[in-house]
């Protein structure tokens, strides 16, 4: 080989080397900055999550229901009973990854995902998803409902770089909740029942479905009944003697898909008949999916409070446009995407 040969190479393969650096360089960088993370505080402690996380699973339906109504792609959910509005999650096109209580470890490895939520009755199992990807536990604070609920949402519109959705969101939810209480100060006593297996309890400001009392003003007809997981066991002759002007009705046995005795038809007898409530046809049978299984996220909470606004004769102003809105952004999108790909898509509107 030649001088000039040789020289040819070298500045041949210096040029190579160059161009590998600046490709490789280059691509680090961009790598460095399509990864963005950013560190959650949550109930177990913090958690580095990526922005905009692509495989999604929660095992909360609270957090499921604010996903789908920011218009967010969840890839794997609990097998469980969705409310109307969740229906889609129901699809076999959604991989389910356990109970709610319970996950399929060996199908949430496989899914690879990049973001886990828990929360209330997957909190337990927080150590073992947290070994397998980034896990978050967004478990409610029933004694300041509204607030840890906005704050969970606020949490999830940082990772999906979602804030201002959630705000418009919420905003709606603060003006209906505004409406009602305006109602509710003037409406008289109320009582929360719920039915499961012929059965009935009651559930007073400290419990679970406390916040429909402290929240949205129903002022309790009994202000001392026993916080428990489910209530305090009553008698019909229970309720003639609260006498309520209000009865809220939550049925259980339909919020778990199990068949039995409607819960209207069980409180259909003479003795609760005596009640105002009854007599005044001030009954409110709630969503029981949405206040039993899913207890949160943004959209159920407006449509437990769309449906009691119905029930006290209040015409809300929200409309669900500000989740029409964002579902419509991820409809337009899913219809460019392969079939695949929309399946999910659609799932999450």
């Amino acid at each position: 080989m030649n001088r000039q040969s040789s020289r040819f190479f070298a500045r041949s393969a210096y040029t190579t080397l160059l161009v590998l650096a600046l490709v490789f360089g280059a691509t680090g960088i961009l790598f460095a900055q399509d990864v963005e993370e950013v560190t959650i505080t949550h109930n177990q402690g913090e958690t580095v999550v990526p922005i905009n996380p692509e495989t999604v699973i929660t095992f909360d339906l609270a957090s499921l229901s604010t996903l789908n109504a920011l218009g967010i792609e969840v890839a794997g959910v609990p097998d469980a009973n969705y409310p109307e509005s969740l229906s889609l999650y129901a699809s076999e096109d959604i991989a389910k990854v356990g109970s709610l209580f319970e996950p399929d470890y060996e199908l949430v490895n496989a899914m690879e995902p990049d973001l886990i939520i828990v929360a209330a009755r997957s909190a337990a199992v927080y150590p073992q998803l947290s070994e397998i990807a980034p896990t978050i536990d967004l478990t409610a604070d029933n004694t300041d409902y509204l607030n840890s609920q906005l704050h969970n949402a606020e949490i999830l519109g940082q990772i999906f770089d979602k804030e201002e959705e959630v705000q418009a969101v919420w905003e709606d939810i603060a003006a209906s909740v505004e409406a009602v209480n305006e109602v509710t100060a003037e409406a008289g006593t109320s009582l929360i029942v719920m039915t499961s297996g012929g059965e009935v309890t009651a559930y007073g400001p400290d419990s679970r479905f406390g916040w429909l009392h402290e929240e949205l003003g129903f002022v309790p007809v009994i202000e001392d009944i026993e916080e428990a997981t489910h209530g305090e066991a009553i008698s019909f002759e229970f309720i003639l003697e609260a006498n309520p002007d209000w009865l809220i009705v939550i049925d259980r046995d339909v919020a778990i898909g199990q068949e039995s005795e409607a819960a209207e038809q069980i409180l259909d007898n003479e003795l609760v008949a005596q009640t105002t409530a009854w007599q005044n046809d001030q009954v409110i049978y709630l969503d029981p999916t949405n206040l039993y299984l899913v207890m949160g996220g943004l959209g159920a909470i407006q449509e437990t409070i769309d449906d009691i606004a119905v029930d006290l004769g209040i015409e809300l102003d929200s409309d669900e446009e500000a989740v029409e809105e964002v579902t419509e952004e991820t409809a337009e999108e899913a219809a460019e995407e392969t079939p695949t790909e929309e399946a999910t898509e659609e799932s999450s509107e």
